[in-house]
């Protein structure tokens, strides 16, 4: 379409995960309208998250040292684990404020299709993790996916042996949704994860 720099920026933006040729247009000329100083601020975020951010040696969390500031906390639990997919996701939980234990971030989900197996995860790392047999509680939060759900059976049946107290979370009706918009599989699980009142 366009020639030149425009062009190469809305590739490079396209090819974000996303976002889309209509938005990558858009970030384009909005980039292209900013004030100089902001578009600094942002090429130097960019750089910085390359040349500082890692992965944590213990966890897989993000990091800017060999440990994340979960792993380095002295006041979590080492007793539970709760193993998700992304780091992501591990912000997500963070946010409730309702777990004070470990995370392993997997790095992914199992998924055949697009040649993910447990070798291409962080399970073997778990596995080493676990072998101490200080943790007594494992919680899977893989996804409420196919992808997610094969995760999970396949690490539950891999921890089995190892006598863990292995738990799933919840999954059913968002707060604030209509019963009738909920899909089967949806409101199957809110039935089976019903709990006293």
């Amino acid at each position: 379409m366009y020639e030149g720099a425009i062009q190469d920026l809305i590739d490079e933006l396209g090819r974000l995960p996303g976002v889309g040729p209509k938005s990558a247009q858009r970030i384009a000329f909005h980039v292209l309208s900013s004030d100089p100083s902001d578009v600094k601020r942002l090429a130097q975020a960019l750089t910085r998250v390359k040349e500082l951010v890692r992965f944590c040696t213990r966890c897989f969390n993000v990091a800017e040292s060999d440990l994340c500031r979960i792993c380095r906390d002295p006041r979590r639990s080492d007793e539970v684990f709760c193993v998700v997919e992304e780091p992501k996701d591990v912000v997500a939980i963070e946010r409730t404020g309702e777990f004070r234990g470990r995370y392993h971030v997997l790095g992914g989900a199992i998924n055949p299709l697009e040649g993910v197996g447990p070798d291409n995860l962080k399970v073997r790392e778990l596995m080493m993790r676990l072998a101490d047999g200080t943790c007594k509680e494992l919680i899977l939060a893989t996804d409420p996916n196919t992808e997610g759900e094969a995760t999970a059976t396949y690490l539950a049946l891999l921890v089995k042996p190892m006598g863990l107290n292995v738990t799933r979370l919840a999954s059913g009706l968002p707060v604030g949704g209509d019963l009738e918009y909920a899909d089967e599989i949806t409101l199957g699980r809110a039935f089976e994860g019903r709990r006293a009142v």
